[in-house]
């Protein structure tokens, strides 16, 4: 059974191809960077223009409409544009088709690497739980160890290309070992709906999704057998740098608007799920899991939070990955106080 998000995923998937291509060329070459003049020219003061991908804080926020009645004072209207997964996003922010959005941490880390023009201004709490390794329920495969040699589905550079890095090196199985699939959601449940893979990759919506209509069964998420986090599955807030310096103080406000909203959200779950519910066309089931494994308290971006992802950064970079290194601080939103209090 395929669920209406992953259809509009994969509509959305082939609206979007051209820019995908571009991003995958531009990140194996380094041919992306000299955008920042374009995204300058791109900027309209009377509307702001966000990515989101059709799950989290920021779907709420669209479905609730309190960001426009924020900003209709100042005569700013919102236009959302929804992204398969967090590359694609990165990719409209570097072309100046977005001015604002939220992915997982390893797509910064990507996009940096191709040169793109985006600082990070926020993040939510870690939540490892909402990533997994997934097999089919009737695989053999009982451990991370016995991925070597199989064919594992992922999206290339989203959050789980971390989480599938360091479950194998806890396992003691290098990266060049398995066989990396690159697929989107929609066509990796595909595959692996129909056994063209091993294993799965995934996050939360899909995931959730896979587990309670495949009957998918959690090889490994975010967490170790210690209890500790193998990753942290950060949620990232990046606005395009020109927007952000020209902007700072509606970063500021969609920033207040967005931690108001989590708290509203880890109150009201059942609210939260039942909103979800109806923006993805997901079954409540599935979204009651996925809402009880996200995180919700939107904050700036720590050092420490910035320092793991220069470590995310640096094994991308030792992998071959990202074709040169990255320096994550290079991105860091230095926001002018007196500006974003205007």
């Amino acid at each position: 059974m395929t669920s209406t998000i992953l259809s509009g995923a994969a509509k959305q998937r082939r609206r979007l191809i051209t820019a995908a291509l571009v991003l995958a060329t531009g990140l194996a070459y380094g041919l992306l960077p000299g955008r920042a003049e374009a995204q300058s020219k791109n900027i309209d003061a009377k509307v702001l223009r966000i990515g989101y991908q059709k799950y989290g804080t920021l779907t709420l926020l669209k479905a609730r409409g309190t960001l426009e009645k924020r900003l209709a004072p100042q005569g700013i209207t919102v236009k959302w544009t929804e992204f398969p997964a967090g590359p694609q996003l990165l990719e409209g922010l570097n072309v100046g088709a977005v001015d604002f959005g939220t992915v997982g941490e390893a797509p910064p880390i990507f996009a940096q690497a191709a040169g793109a023009q985006l600082v990070y201004v926020g993040n939510e709490p870690p939540a490892p739980t909402a990533e997994a390794i997934v097999v089919p329920k009737s695989s053999a495969i009982r451990s991370v160890a016995e991925l070597r040699g199989k064919r594992v589905a992922l999206n290339k550079g989203s959050n789980v290309h971390y989480l599938l890095v360091r479950q194998l090196e806890k396992a003691g199985v290098p990266y060049s070992e398995i066989q990396p699939v690159y697929l989107p959601p929609a066509d990796a449940r595909a595959a692996f709906e129909r056994g063209a893979v091993d294993a799965w990759v995934i996050w939360d919506p899909f995931l959730a999704a896979a587990e309670k209509q495949l009957g998918a069964r959690v090889l490994a998420d975010g967490r170790g057998a210690d209890g500790k986090n193998v990753v942290s599955n950060h949620q990232f807030y990046l606005a395009s740098r020109p927007y952000a310096q020209a902007k700072p103080e509606i970063v500021k406000l969609i920033l207040d608007e967005l931690a108001t909203l989590g708290n509203w959200a880890e109150k009201n779950t059942k609210d939260a799920t039942a909103v979800l519910t109806g923006e993805t066309g997901l079954p409540a089931d599935v979204l009651e899991l996925a809402v009880s494994r996200f995180s919700y308290g939107t904050r700036p971006v720590s050092a420490e939070v910035l320092a793991g992802q220069q470590r995310i950064a640096d094994v991308f970079h030792s992998l071959k990955l990202i074709p040169k290194p990255v320096k994550v601080a290079d991105a860091r939103w230095d926001v002018p106080q007196q500006q974003a209090q205007r």
